[in-house]
């Protein structure tokens, strides 16, 4: 049997070679998309979720106070690769809760400038703005007081400010100038030097120590909330210059601490300079060879049937199978009764001739040959060869007598 179809197919495909090729385009193109996004795409939020982070639009977030910084020229920085946070350059952290871990952080700014930006207010997403966040009330005081234990313990206190300016040291800037806002948040704690306090003397930005590390109790001096008040967004930028190291060329907001830092992985290797070049000269090499197999193979070649039409087949492989079986030596004997009967329907020998009669009267017929004489043979015939040369004699006597 054969393995291919009997019924003659199409010579031209399904589809054609321009739609093949745009097929091809459109999947290594989405292909090489889904990848890249893959990649990257942790690396792109936006980090519009109501946070109270650099990245956000809400009222508790910075945002505000990093594009207030950019416009006035303070060249800021929001870094996502915490490898990045040891610039001698002022660094702002804005972690949002106790269970935030900032001890590799710190311990890389140990003799750098560095703002730590306590969390205070407990906030829900707001359903109808994209980004915004909506006050349910200030956090307990675990949460801020967490931020730096065990290492600097605080205590926290909140009560109303009142709208009353905050005190500075006296050697401060004159433009550092902030108002309490109205629900006030302050801290104690040992080796905590008061640097602003409210009139009370409650400590609301400290230095630890004599490090260059500072923390700030009350996120509103420089949250988009307090951002809205020009006297308030002044005193926040001249409280970053003086917090700035000297020579100083840009400020550091920090988004690592809030889940958008980058996180390294295989893949983004393969994207990125020095293993870009090898990532590109693979997909080179895979086009190439691409394009040389196309080139090299065309349309493939339709396979010869197992079994070809017509009699002249069927013949053949009839007579290869009686080969196969070994069955050549009866064949004689059968092709001169074919013969015979053959020539009794041609010849019109009469009905009643059975057996040697009827030989005795094909042989009685005109001709060089006698039918008996041939039938012997083919009936002795054991040799292929010898087989074929008595076949071809009956034949021979049989085309003589009907010509």
């Amino acid at each position: 049997m054969s393995d291919i179809a009997i019924a003659r197919t199409a010579e031209q495909g399904a589809f054609g070679v321009r739609t093949v090729a745009i097929l091809l385009v459109v999947g290594i193109a989405a292909f090489v998309g889904m990848v890249v996004l893959g990649a990257y795409a942790p690396d792109w939020r936006s980090g519009r979720n109501g946070g109270a982070h650099a990245l956000s639009n809400a009222a508790v977030g910075f945002s505000g106070l990093v594009r207030l910084a950019a416009a006035t020229g303070r060249n800021p920085q929001i870094v996502r690769n915490p490898h990045a946070l040891g610039t001698e350059d002022l660094v702002v952290l804005t972690p949002e809760s106790a269970a935030t871990d900032m001890t590799a952080v710190l311990a890389q700014r140990a003799v750098k400038p560095t703002l730590v930006v306590l969390p205070k207010w407990l906030t829900v997403k707001d359903q109808r703005h994209d980004g915004w966040a909506d006050y349910i009330a200030v956090l307990p005081a675990a949460q801020p007081e967490g931020v730096l234990a065990p290492q600097y313990p605080l205590r926290v206190r909140h009560y109303r400010g009142g709208g009353q300016p905050l005190k500075t040291l006296g050697w401060m800037p004159a433009t550092l100038r902030f108002t309490a806002p109205r629900a006030m948040q302050t801290i104690t704690g040992p080796g905590m030097r008061p640097v602003l306090s409210d009139q009370a003397g409650h400590v609301v930005l400290a230095q630890v120590g004599s490090r260059p590390l500072y923390v700030l109790a009350d996120p509103d001096l420089l949250s988009n909330l307090g951002m809205r008040d020009a006297r308030q967004a002044r005193a926040a930028l001249a409280l970053l210059d003086w917090l700035n190291s000297t020579g100083a060329t840009s400020i550091v907001f920090d988004v690592t601490l809030n889940g958008f830092g980058r996180s390294p992985s295989p893949l983004k290797l393969a994207l990125e300079p020095p293993f870009l070049a090898m990532t590109l000269a693979l997909a080179a090499a895979l086009l190439l060879a691409g394009i040389q197999a196309t080139a090299s193979f065309g349309a493939p070649r339709r396979r010869a049937r197992a079994i070809a039409f017509g009699k002249a087949a069927l013949i053949d492989n009839a007579a290869a199978l009686v080969r196969k079986a070994g069955r050549q030596g009866g064949l004689g004997d059968r092709y001169a009764d074919v013969v015979r009967e053959r020539a009794v329907g041609v010849f019109g020998v009469p009905a009643r001739l059975r057996d040697d009669a009827l030989d005795g009267y094909l042989d009685a017929l005109a001709g060089r040959a006698r039918f008996t004489a041939l039938a012997e043979d083919a009936r002795a015939a054991r040799h292929p060869r010898d087989m074929l040369a008595a076949a071809q004699a009956l034949h021979q006597w049989l085309w003589e007598k009907t010509r």
